[in-house]
């Protein structure tokens, strides 16, 4: 087992230490390429509550046992029972009732509970991380330990997760996404105020701003008073931010969207879910009245748990907030867990402007991402961070998509909101579905459709729940066709993009084969073009002496087209 120095706690940063950020481009006492420890209240939060919680059934199990020794007045007719559970044996709480062990039961329980508290403080001790100038480092465990690293260059985004206890507490945690499958690097916990700096800091220097541009170094923690009045004065300020909003101020303090909470509970009232559940109870209340009883006890436990679920979703979407920041886009929702993310520029490698069928009466629309979370599949928080506007009007849209894709022109961004959501019109310049393959698309045919932007693919489908999905061509990984004996009968064939994981499915059925062809060569040109002008991953970085992309993009244009496909970084065509 290698040896591992003891980390450094001390708050300085010198300039000497190896891959240690300039001290021009961070603020936090903690970016200093040195190793750190967590919060000292993290075994608290990461194994505390798992012990109350044990110790509360403990008391509850054993709340009438535990009333006969302490308080035998309150409950003078316990004693015969009790008599009986001594009488019957085997349970280990007889055996130190009946040998009268208290003194020594109590021992090890001290013992268990000491054992308990040395193994989180080791953990704790054990469990530290540094920022360097090129990635942010981990290393947790004890008798096995592990290191993880998360390369700025590749960061997708920042999360800011304060559950309700840690808020009191003045404390939050930490999450760094990274761009693969559980590649996420987590610091947790970490006082506010330092969590808030060392997000600034990372989004900072995986941004490539140039010293030249940063400010001057040192905002450090003011000065310290006592733990206890500290304490205190954190919990009441965090009880008040209940109520007011927990973070601190930001570049743009306004969101620019505003969602009232009349609004956020009708649209989970106005669902297919819901129409399910009135179903369910007027079901019920028939088989009961039936004298079917089986019924009662098979749906009331689902209908409790989809009525939590609902509430649930309703208090997780509760102070949203929307707004911009010189690094990226701000999210903001929950109202007793609060999560703040940042997602920066070019991490969203899909968007999709949604509205269901019992919305459209009021005008109401979704809009939903994929991004790379650094999540597994199997995490069912995934979902929370691919809701960029859980409810809003098309006016609400316009100002989010004008966050999420800020290099649509003016123009486009107008043609998204009136032909690509609300379309077709009069006027449409989407490439629809032919009339003869109307049978495929029986409802929505004349929707059906696609347009080939410069920057992005837009692709728009349905009629009961419509939808349009804007692919941003630069983060577009490759465009499939594929063609069933039927669809070749009719001459149309099916277009379906490839992007990361997340809940927009970029797929288009029933498109004229002649027009799909000149889709898929129009994708690839504009791929290459996209990927050759894309500067997100370094999105604050001044322009280098590299090859013109004018250049690079006329070359492309003039070589043969499957030259020009295999050409594009990170973009792959299949014809099938």
């Amino acid at each position: 087992m290698t040896s591992i120095p003891d980390p450094v706690e001390g708050p300085g940063a010198s300039p000497a230490v190896p891959g240690a950020p300039p001290p021009q481009l961070v603020r936090s006492p903690l970016s200093d390429g040195e190793w750190h420890r967590l919060h000292p209240l993290t075994p608290l939060l990461r194994g505390g509550l798992f012990l109350i919680v044990v110790i509360g059934i403990v008391f509850a199990n054993l709340r009438d046992r535990l009333v006969f020794i302490f308080l035998p007045w309150l409950a003078p007719d316990i004693e015969d029972e009790v008599g009986e559970w001594e009488g019957a044996g085997g349970d280990p709480i007889d055996f130190i009732i009946a040998n009268n062990l208290y003194v020594l039961a109590g021992l090890a329980v001290l013992a268990a509970l000491i054992v308990l508290v040395a193994v989180f403080y080791t953990s704790w001790r054990f469990h530290t991380f540094r920022i360097t100038d090129d990635d942010v480092e981990v290393r947790s465990g004890i008798l096995f330990r592990t290191q993880r690293r998360a390369p700025l260059d590749r960061v997708q985004g920042v999360n800011l997760t304060r559950p309700m206890i840690a808020r009191l507490l003045g404390m939050a945690k930490l999450e760094v996404v990274g761009a693969g499958a559980d590649a996420n690097v987590k610091l947790e916990y970490l006082s506010t105020a330092n969590a808030e700096a060392v997000r600034a800091d990372i989004l900072r220097l995986a941004s490539g701003r140039r010293l030249s541009a940063a400010g001057p170094a040192g905002a450090l923690a003011p000065p310290r008073a006592g733990r206890v009045a500290t304490l205190s004065q954190t919990v009441g300020r965090e009880i008040t931010g209940l109520i007011e909003g927990p973070e601190a101020p930001v570049t743009e303090l306004e969101s620019v969207v505003h969602i009232p909470v009349g609004r956020l509970v009708a649209s989970h009232i106005l669902s297919m879910s819901t129409l399910g559940l009135l179903f369910a109870i007027v079901a019920i209340v028939i088989g009961v009245s039936q004298g079917v009883t089986w019924l009662l006890f098979g749906f009331v436990p689902a209908i409790i748990g989809f009525g939590a679920y609902w509430v649930r979703s309703i208090v997780r979407s509760l102070r949203y907030a929307i707004a911009p920041t010189p690094d990226g886009v701000r999210i903001t929702f929950g109202l007793f867990t609060t999560i703040t993310e940042i997602v920066p520029p070019g991490r969203v490698h899909a968007v999709e402007v949604t509205q269901p069928i019992m919305w459209r009466p009021a005008g109401w629309w979704t809009v939903r991402i994929n991004r790379l979370t650094g999540r597994s599949a199997a995490d069912g928080s995934t979902d929370q961070f691919t809701t960029a506007l859980p409810v809003g009007t098309a006016a609400d849209v316009e100002r989010v998509l004008r966050l999420l894709q800020p290099g649509l022109p003016d123009d486009e961004r107008a043609l998204v909101v009136q032909e690509g959501m609300f379309g077709p019109g009069e006027t449409d310049t989407f490439t629809n579905t032919p009339r003869r393959a109307w049978w495929i698309r029986p409802l929505s045919y004349r929707r059906n459709g696609f347009r080939l932007t410069p920057d992005a693919l837009l692709m728009r489908r349905g009629i009961v729940w419509r939808k349009l999905v804007i692919l941003p061509l630069a983060r577009l990984q490759s465009i499939g066709l594929y063609q069933g004996p039927l669809d070749r009968a009719s001459r149309v064939t099916n277009v379906r993009a490839h992007v990361v994981a997340g809940p927009v499915s970029p797929f288009l059925a029933a498109v004229d084969r002649d027009s799909a062809l000149a889709l898929f060569d129009g994708v690839a040109r504009g791929s290459v073009r996209a990927a050759f002008t894309d500067r997100t991953h370094r999105w604050a970085q001044e322009e280098t002496s590299a090859p013109e992309p004018a250049d690079l993009v006329r070359g492309a244009e003039s070589a043969p087209a499957g030259a020009s496909e295999s050409a594009a970084s990170g973009t792959g065509e299949d014809r099938t």
